[in-house]
Parts: C-alpha cells; sequence; structure tokens
C-alpha cells in the first residue's frame, strides 16, 4: 500500500544514479561515506543508505541495478503489489 503520508520526490534521477553508484563502487571506506549524497540522504532518507551499503556489501558493480533501485524509488513503480 502506498504510504499517504510521505513520498520522497527525486528530483533528477540520473545525477541520483550517478552518485549512488559512484558511491557503491567506491573502494575506499573513508571517501565513501564523505560524499555529499550520503550526508544527505543521511538527513532524509536514511534507508536509502542502508540499502545503498547492502549494495557495496553485495558487490554491486553494474550501474543498471542503482539505477533500478532509485526508478523505483522515484516512481514508485514496483514497490507495491496491487
Amino acid at each position: 500500500m502506498p504510504n499517504q503520508f510521505v513520498r520522497i520526490q527525486v528530483v533528477n534521477e540520473m545525477a541520483l544514479t550517478d552518485a549512488l553508484f559512484e558511491f557503491v563502487t567506491d573502494p575506499s571506506a573513508a571517501s565513501r561515506n564523505a560524499r555529499p549524497v550520503i550526508q544527505e540522504l543521511h538527513d532524509i532518507a536514511p534507508h536509502m543508505v542502508d540499502i545503498a551499503e547492502s549494495m557495496v556489501i553485495d558487490g554491486v558493480d553494474e550501474r543498471h541495478y542503482v539505477a533500478d533501485y532509485i526508478h523505483a524509488i522515484a516512481t514508485g513503480e514496483g514497490l507495491y503489489e496491487g
């Protein structure tokens, strides 16, 4: 069921995908966690940081996986069964 109270609006899906993919593929935890996108997401959507960190642990190295996740967040597509 879609949330009736809060919705995250992604301003630039491609830019967010690029920034999060850079995070996911950065081999250095120190520089990875200092990225501006992570600082911003910690403030507004910390669960997205958890997902991105899971992608790091899982070894995601293809951009389309990150793009699919961001697209689902941006559009709601595939998040809820109807």
